[in-house]
């Protein structure tokens, strides 16, 4: 496997390689959110083409903010039902 050079396309905050056999593969440069992995974010995805490790990327990203969104709202509920933790 290798970087990919210069003249590929980049997918912002994550890593891109290709390799030998011309899979892509992408890893997210920062960790998501530990509540993000728990539902099953994956930090790391393959793909036969530019555009379709483009997408699972995407839906990684996408899957991150809902579990995100999902804890923070329930955290606010819970605040709301019980009040502050002194």
């Amino acid at each position: 496997m290798h970087n990919t050079p210069a003249s590929t396309p980049a997918i912002p905050g994550w890593r891109l390689i290709v390799s030998d056999t011309g899979r892509y593969w992408a890893i997210r440069n920062r960790a998501f959110p530990r509540v993000a992995l728990r539902a099953g974010v994956e930090p790391a995805v393959d793909a036969d083409t530019f555009e379709e490790v483009q997408a699972a990327v995407a839906e990684q990203e996408d899957k991150a903010r809902v579990a995100v969104a999902a804890a923070e709202k329930t955290a606010v509920a819970a605040v709301e039902t019980t009040g502050p933790v002194s």
